[in-house]
């Protein structure tokens, strides 16, 4: 089984993508979203978003990193693919499944699953513009307002060129509210000839091992599971391969071995995020890890009213007193 960390837009930028790759058991991320709108964009704004272009295109632990582009017009998203590809991508993504809503009023992500044919046009269009060694692959929903599209969806994206299928097993509409339709996927992996990597509901080595049963997917994509858990992909992989005796809900590394990695995360963000913001970075990702640490919830509830930074620095400062080197 091959593991891919997700896009998430606001979340999981490549500060949390350089963190989780650490731990281990991620094959490939792919990255948040590129926009791209009706104007040839410079390095400079790929390179922001992706810095990892800047070191052969993988995270310092060494995983592969696909920059995500956003649009609806077919040849600007050619052209900027084009740019793209020039910086030395591990490959490009296609975004056909943001639910965002102000994404979707400007005809971006998942909306655009309404018109198929478009979908195609705008995958035939950069794969023509990219060279053939670098793969070009896709992920959409299940629709937009409703799954009665996928199949054409699907269709029109294999038959356009594209090297892989990501499916987020629910509408727009449905949002991130459970559960899962990993069936859908099923018929989608039947209805075309490129490999489908199934996504959506992956919370811990028993969703992995039911999801690649429903779906016949061998490649599944993991985000909110990764961001809550940071071990699962190596649990899910360890447990791969001792023929599934993983116990309900194994898994994940110890809130120790968790800590020094926080503080690395704090240590980036105080680099490069304006000091009003740190705080809630830092918030943002503990109230993910408190759905599977206990510690994290209690550290939510010690910061969840404060935005002041220091307050974070001497919490994280206590908590690794016993591992100094780890703020070094």
């Amino acid at each position: 089984m091959k593991l891919i960390l997700a896009p998430m837009e606001g979340l999981l930028d490549f500060t949390l993508r350089d963190i989780l790759t650490r731990v281990g058991g991620v094959d490939r991320c792919v990255s948040e979203f590129i926009r791209i709108t009706d104007q040839l964009l410079p390095p400079r704004v790929f390179t922001r978003i992706v810095p990892e272009l800047h070191q052969g295109s993988r995270t310092p632990a060494g995983v592969p990193v696909r920059p995500q582009l956003l649009g609806s017009d077919p040849s600007c998203m050619a052209e900027n693919a084009a740019l793209l590809a020039t910086l030395g991508p591990a490959g490009i993504d296609l975004n056909f499944g943001c639910p965002a809503k102000t994404v979707n009023q400007h005809r971006g992500g998942a909306v655009l699953l309404d018109e198929p044919e478009l979908v195609g046009r705008i995958v035939a269009a950069v794969r023509r513009a990219v060279p053939p060694t670098i793969p070009v692959s896709a992920k959409m929903r299940l629709g937009n307002r409703c799954d009665g599209p996928a199949l054409d969806c699907a269709r029109a994206i294999d038959e356009a060129g594209a090297d892989e299928l990501v499916v987020h097993a629910r509408t727009r509409v449905q949002g991130y509210r459970p559960p899962a339709y990993w069936e859908r996927i099923h018929e989608v992996r039947a209805a075309v000839r490129l490999p489908v990597i199934a996504n959506g509901e992956i919370w811990t080595v028993q969703d992995a091992w039911r999801c690649r049963d429903v779906t016949g997917c061998d490649t599944l994509m993991i985000g909110r599971g990764l961001v809550r858990n940071p071990g699962l992909a190596l649990a899910i992989t360890a447990a791969d391969r001792v023929a599934r005796v993983a116990p309900a809900g194994a898994g994940g590394i110890a809130w120790n071995d968790l800590l020094p990695l926080i503080g690395d995360f704090w240590r980036q963000i105080a680099i490069r995020v304006e000091p009003r913001h740190r705080s809630g970075r830092l918030k943002q990702w503990l109230n993910y890890l408190r759905g599977h640490y206990p510690e994290a919830e209690q550290a939510f509830a010690e910061l969840r009213l404060s935005n002041d930074p220091a307050s974070a620095s001497r919490w994280l400062t206590a908590q690794l007193a016993p591992m100094p080197e780890a703020l070094a």
